[in-house]
């Protein structure tokens, strides 16, 4: 009876869910090549999570039979050399593997869902993997599929349990290493150009400063009392209909004309004003 409200004190059973519980329960032992392994087969898994409980004590990780989608959520498990996922559903693999798995040598994903050839790319960066299988994927009925997994994947030994042979190596890189240049450079060029989350936040502050200066009204500053009178006296000592007219429209905008500038400046310094940014004289010339 203890032992069984020991057991329970570790937290619910959750259907389908790979739980700190479940791992705990999960049978652990050594295998015949002498790795440190437990078997998480048949669950009904659909993630790949919590493995952090795992405490990175095993060699080997068995997740086949289950129904596990993507190939992602590891933490930082360096110990690990085997995963096995035959028969889930695995239709995607997350980029940067090797940050949390960086000593992987065997993965098997056969009878998976993988169908596309850029699906892969992901692989080509763990730096020690030499053994893959893929077989029972749709991937693998691609044109050139072998050549292209020998060709991103550059340490592998054996590819669907089968050799990988120099011969091989030769031809991929022929045929695929030709083939990807000009993709590859279309490839960096574009990311050195545009990063889809690149300061996002200041490009979205800028957007909104933006939009708001936008929609202020622009508001033109009347003229002040020292332009008023300086035009008035101007108009009242016209001699042309057209002078007139121009100091009138130099009343309306407050704009005054070149030669009005200068006295009014003089007669600023005069009387003791001084002239600042609040009211500064328009340098409209003449038109």
């Amino acid at each position: 009876m203890e032992g069984r409200a020991g057991a329970g004190a570790l937290g619910p059973r959750l259907a389908g869910r790979l739980t700190a519980e479940l791992i705990l329960r999960s049978p652990q032992y050594m295998s015949c090549v002498k790795d440190y392994e437990i078997d998480l087969r048949g669950h009904k898994l659909s993630a790949i999570e919590n493995l952090g409980a795992t405490e990175n004590q095993f060699d080997s990780l068995d997740l086949s039979d289950n129904v596990i989608v993507r190939l992602e959520g590891f933490p930082k498990l360096p110990r690990l050399k085997t995963l096995l996922l035959s028969n889930n559903r695995v239709m995607r693999i997350s980029r940067n593997l090797e940050d949390a798995i960086p000593n992987l040598d065997w993965l098997v994903l056969s009878g998976n869902r993988l169908s596309n050839l850029a699906d892969l790319d992901p692989l080509s960066t763990l730096p020690k993997l030499q053994h893959l299988s893929l077989l029972d994927n749709p991937v693998t009925k691609q044109p050139n599929y072998r050549l292209y997994v020998i060709h991103r994947c550059k340490k592998l030994k054996q590819l669907d349990f089968r050799k990988v042979k120099q011969k091989e190596r030769e031809e991929a890189a022929k045929v695929i290493g030709a083939a990807q240049q000009p993709a590859d450079a279309a490839a960096d060029e574009k990311a050195t150009t545009f990063e889809p989350d690149e300061d996002l936040a200041q490009a979205e502050a800028a957007t909104a400063a933006a939009q708001q200066q936008a929609a202020e009204p622009v508001v033109r500053k009347g003229p002040s009392p020292e332009q008023i009178t300086a035009i008035k006296a101007a108009i009242a000592n016209a001699q042309t209909l057209e002078e007139v007219q121009r100091l009138e429209n130099a009343l309306t905008s407050g704009h005054l004309p070149s030669e009005l500038q200068k006295d009014v400046t003089a007669d600023s310094a005069q009387n003791g004003h001084k002239t600042d940014g609040s009211d500064p004289p328009s340098a409209v010339e003449e038109g």
